[in-house]
């Protein structure tokens, strides 16, 4: 039987069902420990072979008691074992079993953090034992002296972690002897001198021993002291350099707790290691709901390009798919909109998804891919797609400007305002013919233009939906019985409170639509904050908890629109990653329509 995975406790294991610090790890000096230590058999933890248990309760320095006793291990002992311990089979043969002993030694360690020399070594056979006799292991709190002895003392000051070593080094009062109760008395002295030696690195607390056992750098050692005065909110914190420069943006549910994080062993990127060698303070931004701290998280970002954020540092970069006014309209990728009658798609994060989507158009109607200003009056000499027939020439005038509109611009415009149904259906129909054809790789790349295509459309619709409103305001029920209460005008959020548990929400709500900023419209579907602020605040609106309190008009989107093409989105994506290798999803309301992407 294969040994039980130890796993060392976490930060997360202080914190009680509502998210409080537990009192018992609040202080070393005022925590309960019970150090123990067992002999053993050598052998693999598979729920027996354990031959002694010793183990000590100790508070605030002071013994409260003592466990002590042989166990039989039910198999014979291997001389080698005899002559460590001194413990022979005779010795053994009238002691308890283990599945005996069991329930007095879970009684002793019931509310108390289980400290051991190497603990992975002890607590693995203690959980096999648990699990071979039918007894539920309490999960304590666990503490290894060897691997906070690794942190806390040099080579210069001990050669080596044994407990031996660190027992002499520390004068214990008894040495340890290889026997079990011996050995934890031992274990006691040691971890009473490095919980002195502790106070040296700032770590007064259980959680913070816990923490300082793991592989925690020197840096993140040194700067844990910047999560001191920060408070248990929601909100925004920012990480500043001597300057005061922003180094980075992040926000949580709990400020202090989210930060204490960055100290810790969990976290590994060396990027946020470098940040935390050059920050001098974190700086708290405490805000009324989640929902505004992630809002205020992207403007502070977007603000500032702090140098350690990697997403939403520029959201003024984006691109649009633009469909020109010209007598034989074309796409062209633009970087703004500007105030003309003109189809726009968007926003688009890169220049390589609005092309990549723009071949999709190019792929079900027959829009003229050429750059060239086209009259109406003289032709020009068609290229190489007129005569693929790809192209239906309007530099020759094979075509019309109300024919081309009708034929090659109106499924554009359809798409992105109302119904996509034409471009999708004629995507839809090449991949399958493609497919058919075991023609794969070029139906996956038809794929991969209709997800850039549809992500685009239905995304620009949701945003158009909420934008275009005035005023929408909102809330929802918080976990200590108040309300969030949002308002939001023309996709940004204008204000943001929580009202008191207990209390009629309409005064905060009233006090909320009286301080919001004044939002004023303007063009596209995100005319007054990023395409990201807006999703976020669509995410929170769209929750099923959400109230809608008051809007401005109706909060609709076209019948036949974009969305109803969600589940063929979501099943293409998943074909595209791997996920699924077969989407199949109406492209109609009608079932009998369902076609099959198997790619």
């Amino acid at each position: 039987m294969a040994q039980p995975a130890y796993v060392q406790g976490t930060l997360d294991t202080l914190l009680s069902a509502d998210g409080s610090v537990d009192p018992a790890a609040l202080s070393l000096a005022d925590t309960t420990f019970v150090v123990l230590d067992l002999e053993t058999t050598g052998g693999a933890a598979d729920g027996a072979g354990i031959t002694e248990i010793g183990a000590v309760k100790v508070r605030s320095g002071v013994e409260q008691g003592v466990f002590a006793t042989l166990v039989n291990p039910g198999e014979r002992l291997p001389p080698f074992i005899t002559v460590l311990t001194g413990i022979t089979e005779a010795m053994l043969a009238p002691a308890p079993p283990i599945e005996t002993v069991l329930p007095s030694l879970l009684e002793f360690l019931r509310g108390a953090v289980l400290v051991a020399h190497n603990a992975p070594y002890d607590v693995g056979f203690l959980k096999a034992a648990c699990a071979r006799h039918g007894y539920q292991w309490p999960n304590p709190r666990v503490l290894d002296t060897a691997a906070v002895a690794r942190r806390a003392l040099t080579r210069d000051e001990v050669p080596n972690r044994k407990l031996g070593t660190l027992a002499q080094f520390f004068h214990a009062t008894v040495q340890p002897t290889h026997r079990a109760l011996d050995d934890a008395r031992a274990t006691v002295d040691v971890l009473h001198g490095l919980i002195e030696r502790l106070g040296s690195f700032r770590v007064h607390t259980l959680g913070d021993a816990i923490e300082f056992a793991k592989a925690v750098t020197p840096t993140q050692r040194r700067q844990r002291h910047l999560a001191d005065d920060l408070p248990h909110v929601p909100g925004v914190y920012v990480f500043r350099a001597a300057d005061d420069r922003p180094l980075y943006v992040g926000t949580s549910k709990d400020i202090k707790t989210r930060v204490r994080s960055y100290f810790t062993a969990s976290e590994k990127r060396a990027r946020i290691s470098e940040m935390l060698g050059a920050a001098t303070r974190v700086e708290a931004v405490e805000c009324a709901h989640p929902l505004e701290a992630e809002v205020r998280e992207l403007r502070l970002i977007a603000a500032h390009s702090p140098p350690y954020n990697r997403r939403s540092k520029y959201p003024e970069r984006v691109v649009w798919l633009k469909l020109t006014t010209e007598a034989y309209p074309r796409l062209s990728v633009v970087r703004s909109l500007a105030d003309d009658d003109a189809a726009y798609l968007g926003p688009f994060s890169s220049r390589r998804t609005a092309e990549l989507a723009a071949a999709g158009v190019y792929d079900a109607v027959p829009l003229r891919q050429c750059g060239h200003k086209l009259s109406v009056r003289t032709p020009t000499p068609a290229c190489a797609l007129a005569e693929l027939g790809r192209c239906p020439a309007p530099c020759e005038h094979k075509i019309t400007p109300e024919d081309y509109a009708t034929t090659a611009a109106l499924p554009f415009r359809n798409a992105i305002h109302g119904d996509p149904s034409q471009v999708v259906d004629a995507l839809m129909e090449r991949i399958e013919a493609l497919s058919d054809k075991r023609r794969y790789e070029e139906a996956a790349v038809l794929r991969s233009r209709l997800i850039a295509l549809l992500r685009a459309t239905v995304r620009m619709q949701r945003l158009s939906a909420l934008t275009r409103l005035t005023e929408i305001v909102a809330a929802r029920r918080d976990t200590v019985g108040g309300w969030e209460i949002t308002v939001v005008r023309h996709g940004r959020l204008a204000a943001a409170a929580t009202s008191p548990p207990r209390e009629h929400p309409r005064p905060t709500l009233d006090a909320a639509r009286m301080t919001a900023e004044t939002v004023l419209p303007g063009r596209g579907p995100v005319p007054a904050a990023s395409a990201e602020e807006t999703e976020r605040i669509l995410a929170w609106l769209e929750r099923p908890d959400t109230r809608l309190v008051e809007t401005s008009g109706d909060w609709v989107s076209p019948v036949r629109g974009a969305a109803r093409f969600t589940s063929l989105l979501n099943r293409a994506e998943a074909a595209a990653s791997g996920k699924d290798s077969s989407v199949r999803s109406s492209v109609t309301d009608r079932s009998d329509d369902a076609r099959s992407l198997r790619l």
